[in-house]
């Protein structure tokens, strides 16, 4: 368009980023928003509000209940979804490895993304167990107290990790969660050297995480696997098993998706015996009365 004047593009661009914004904003409510809701928290003045939402429920993206006159996500953003999954090959095969994992294990296995300073869960399958983590495809959590997040965060340059979080203080959300960046980056580095990485109830109380990166054809980690167990279900042999099975699914995975050479660290971390002396010294003493 090259008679469009740049305050009509830019009058676009903040279009397109309100409609964003909307999107979030009712999806991020299990409820939904209502309108003044939405006015509220976004500062969109009403006008073009109105706009906004009509076709945005016009093209199926949203939808308005007519008793509560609240808008919910559409079927054309479970359709637009539905498409991510099928244009991601890796999605694919995670969904089949982490299969494996609980079949192997049985406890929950996740398969997560780093996005910023947060990992968004793209996969999940669940154990067998009554008790067992609960959380949701799609929730984002902060990378710092998850174990998914930190074994990403841990193939990263150190002024890549600090230039993804605000400040050197981090979120506190249980008493063992990393407060500094400078505590997660000498965590990240032990992470390094032994190829894996822990989440000991750093992100919620009572649930331990082993995660491993999962690698790409740059050689680089974008994703991750992880296995979470209920600290009272936990004991050092099973924790050992489940550190072999997911260094087995990740070189299976990262081989799937075009990493021609496995990371060494993981080739050795699938076989069990490697796999138990390595984490011997970072299992909690308590677990070995389970």
């Amino acid at each position: 368009m090259p008679n469009e004047s740049k305050s009509a593009s830019v009058r676009r661009v903040k279009s397109a980023e309100r409609v964003l914004d909307l999107l979030e904003a009712v999806g991020a409510s299990a409820e939904g928003a209502t309108f003044v809701r939405l006015s509220g928290e976004l500062g969109i003045p009403k006008s073009s509000l109105h706009g906004l939402l009509e076709v945005l429920r016009s093209r199926e993206y949203l939808e308005l209940d007519s008793k509560s006159r609240t808008y919910k996500l559409g079927v054309r953003v479970w359709e637009t979804g539905f498409a991510f999954q099928s244009q991601h090959d890796a999605l694919k095969v995670a969904q089949q490895v982490l299969q494996f994992i609980v079949t192997e294990v049985n406890e929950t296995a996740q398969y997560a993304k780093l996005v910023g300073s947060e990992n968004v869960y793209l996969a999940k399958v669940d154990s067998t167990h009554a008790l067992r983590l609960q959380s949701d495809v799609g929730a984002r959590l902060s990378a710092h107290a998850t174990g998914v997040g930190k074994a990403i965060l841990s193939r990263l340059p150190d002024e890549d990790v600090r230039s993804r979080f605000q400040s050197e203080k981090l979120e506190i959300f249980t008493p063992n969660t990393l407060p500094t960046i400078s505590a997660l980056l000498r965590d990240l580095e032990t992470t390094r050297q032994r190829g894996f990485s822990i989440d000991n109830e750093e992100y919620t109380a009572g649930v331990f995480c082993i995660a491993v990166p999962v690698f790409d054809r740059t050689g680089g980690a974008s994703t991750a696997i992880s296995v979470s167990v209920p600290v009272t279900r936990a004991t050092p042999s099973g924790l050992a098993r489940i550190l072999a099975t997911l260094a087995t699914a990740s070189v299976r995975l990262s081989m799937s998706i075009g990493c021609n050479e496995p990371q060494h660290q993981l080739k050795l971390l699938s076989d069990p015996v490697n796999a138990a002396l390595k984490i011997s010294d970072y299992v909690p003493d308590k677990f070995a009365k389970n």
